[in-house]
């Protein structure tokens, strides 16, 4: 090996990468773009040792947080737009299909399956308003899918997601529906109100130094899946929501927001909300990914 400078550092490094088959072409293309990037930006910002070592502190405490409750990774890629990004480069708009956007830090699997029109809350708020949500989920000819199952969950009126909050009962705000024959779905929900991601830890370092704030616009997270299409992770936005043209992880995209409108007296609710999904066929997505 040659004598390490500032000026082959990062060729070195590079170098240093296995030559006979200890890694995938994959690999080496990722680990080649990261030490190049990494070592740019040190270089662009002449990163101290000292803030080396806060960096990695961070990390540490970051990765401390960490549990089936909160994933402080996820929302620090969120903070910095890379969820977002990765999510856009992964499933990439080609035709009619909805648009999807990040699936967050909250989500939890195997909430429970609720019938067709149920309710997702187990608690009730003095500032609530309930909504009653029906729509259609087709696929890109506009033929109807039966037998789609969307996951949904969201935050309470008071701002705080289930798992955030021991006031909640287990899994309030969270179900699993399933469209009928003619690929329609209908649930009973509340109005998502705006509210701040955590930021008591990592987190709010990040957005204390990054000078942004942390809040999010009103919204519903949505996982539609069917066998055969491609999985559809979105979330649906009130329009009259505030912080919706500065969403604290720039997730709002034109075509999720919704119009939560006075509902009729037949939907038994405060509020109606129409909302329509596109699922991609999956031999579609596959054919697109390997072009």
């Amino acid at each position: 090996m040659s004598k390490v400078t500032i000026d082959n550092v990062t060729d070195v490094v590079i170098g240093s990468l296995g030559q006979n088959g200890e890694i995938t072409p994959r690999q080496r293309e990722i680990m080649t773009a990261a030490i190049k990037h990494l070592h740019g930006f040190c270089k662009d910002v002449t990163l101290t040792h000292s803030e080396f070592i806060d960096a990695c502190m961070f990390l540490g405490r970051a990765g401390a947080i960490c549990d089936d409750k909160r994933q402080e990774f996820i929302l620090l890629g969120d903070i910095l737009g890379i969820e977002v990004l990765c999510d856009m480069l992964t499933n990439p708009v080609t035709g009619t299909e909805s648009e999807s956007t990040v699936l967050g830090p909250f989500y939890r699997e195997n909430p429970p399956v609720l019938p067709h029109g149920a309710s997702t809350a187990q608690k009730h708020f003095d500032n609530e308003e309930t909504v009653f949500m029906e729509g259609y989920v087709k696929d890109t000819s506009g033929k109807p899918l039966a037998g789609v199952t969307l996951d949904i969950w969201e935050d309470a009126p008071n701002g705080l997601y289930e798992n955030h909050d021991h006031d909640q009962p287990d899994y309030n705000l969270r179900g699993r529906f399933e469209t009928d024959e003619n690929g329609y779905f209908a649930l009973r929900a509340v109005r998502p109100v705006p509210y701040p991601i955590p930021a008591d830890e990592t987190a709010g370092e990040l957005l204390r130094y990054m000078g942004h704030h942390p809040n999010r616009p009103g919204h519903l997270h949505f996982i539609v899946a069917r066998d055969g299409y491609r999985t559809l992770v979105s979330q649906i936005y009130d329009r009259s929501s505030k912080w919706l043209d500065n969403d604290s992880v720039f997730a709002v995209k034109d075509s999720l927001v919704g119009d939560f409108v006075p509902a009729k007296p037949e939907h038994g609710t405060d509020l109606y909300l129409r909302f329509d999904f596109t699922l991609k066929a999956e031999a579609a997505s596959n054919a697109l990914a390997a072009e």
